[in-house]
């Protein structure tokens, strides 16, 4: 299996967050971690990228987040999926479907 890293499109960093805080509440190192275990280790997100990126989904009203104690008895930020960032993120899974399959389609053409 190859364990090496993947850059991350431009914009799909923002997608990927919504869908993993659709899966429930998180706080910042919870999402990056859910994202590497889902990815099989592929997408690790650095933290100068994850948190600049939180911060722009809460102010574009598509998560909302609150302050909880996490698992460790910190006090820890921890970001839900609002109905503005559901649709949104409907959005972003269409237009990645419609995108991936466009390039699947150019790919496959015989050379």
């Amino acid at each position: 299996m190859n364990s090496a890293k993947a850059d991350l499109p431009q914009g799909t960093l923002d997608m990927l967050i919504l869908k993993v805080v659709a899966l429930g509440p998180l706080h910042g190192y919870g999402i990056a971690q859910r994202l590497l275990q889902i990815s099989k280790d592929v997408l690790q997100v650095q933290q100068g990228s994850l948190y600049p990126a939180l911060h722009r989904l809460e102010n574009r009203g598509w998560l909302k987040a609150e302050w909880e104690t996490s698992e460790t008895g910190r006090e820890a930020k921890y970001y839900s999926l609002t109905k503005l960032g559901a649709k949104q993120l409907e959005t972003e899974r269409e237009n990645w479907e419609r995108l991936s399959e466009a390039i699947r389609l150019v790919m496959r053409t015989a050379e």
